[in-house]
């Protein structure tokens, strides 16, 4: 790979610093249209995204340089990177200890057909509001195959910078799209999906439901759950059970057994697949 062209950044009063800096705020990030990307991994599954995602510029630490991880990367032509000093690129990302490299994106924009799509599973987060639990259920939902993941109305900006940290890269795998369920889910429900809630006070496991069919798997609010309008509208409610003592999982590790049992039953169990 050709020498990249550094271009030098000193002070944090940078109107491109200012720029950058301001994306840690969403009415920004909705404001322009981009968002920010930090550290080695989440660049390079930028770079693969070509197409979805343009990279509008890239800031590395000036002590550190160009990281030799992204040696062998091909950047896409005349984007600009940059060289900050440690404070400056901490003051961009918001944390502490900044990372070898951030880049501004801009948000991937997808339709509703991945929706709708005939057998379809989707999952659907109905207020969750902690950037971790979000991201965390956005990976999972990648890693099991899911059609998209929807954030409805109350929910954390998928492109909060602690969110995008937590999928780790798959918020450039698969449909990730805001929405409002009111409107979404009887649409889903008119199209042939099935509505499924987890719930504590729920008769029937998780494990002995069929997850076969087109169905949306509803994740609520890490303190209420589900919201009163959501849960009026869902087919069946599920519960996941537990042999010991815990009062329960929180919203991502709920999330990610259901997922894995749909997966389960849809790719890997003979006796359930028709």
């Amino acid at each position: 790979m050709a020498d990249i062209n550094l271009i030098p950044i000193t002070s944090a009063q940078n109107p491109k610093v200012k720029a950058w800096a301001s994306l840690l705020e969403k009415k920004h990030r909705d404001r322009t249209g981009t968002f920010l990307i930090e550290g080695v991994h989440l660049l390079q599954e930028a770079l693969k995204a070509e197409g979805l995602v343009s990279i509008e510029a890239i800031a590395v630490d000036d002590e550190r340089g160009w990281p030799e991880e992204l040696a062998g990367a091909r950047l896409p032509e005349r984007t600009p990177v940059y060289a900050l000093p440690a404070s400056v690129m901490a003051k961009c990302t918001g944390t502490d200890t900044p990372p070898p490299v951030f880049a501004v994106v801009t948000k991937p924009r997808y339709g509703h057909d991945a929706l709708l799509r005939e057998g379809g599973f989707v999952v659907a987060l109905d207020g969750v509001r902690d950037p971790g639990n979000a991201g965390t259920l956005i990976r999972a939902a990648d890693a099991v195959g899911a059609d998209a993941v929807v954030l409805g109305r109350g929910s954390v900006d998928p492109y909060n910078p602690k969110t995008v940290r937590s999928t780790m890269g798959s918020l450039f795998h698969l449909p990730v799209v805001e929405g409002d369920l009111a409107e979404l889910l009887p649409e889903a429900k008119r199209r042939g999906a099935r509505l499924v809630g987890a719930s504590l006070d729920a008769r029937q496991s998780c494990y002995a439901f069929d997850w076969r069919p087109a169905c949306w798997l509803l994740l609520g609010n890490e303190s209420n759950g589900l919201s009163p309008a959501v849960s009026a509208l869902v087919d069946a409610h599920v519960l996941i059970p537990i042999r010991g003592q815990a009062e329960s999982l929180n919203v991502a590790m709920a999330g990610a057994v259901l997922m894995y049992e749909a997966m389960r039953q849809r790719y890997f169990d003979p006796e359930r697949r028709s």
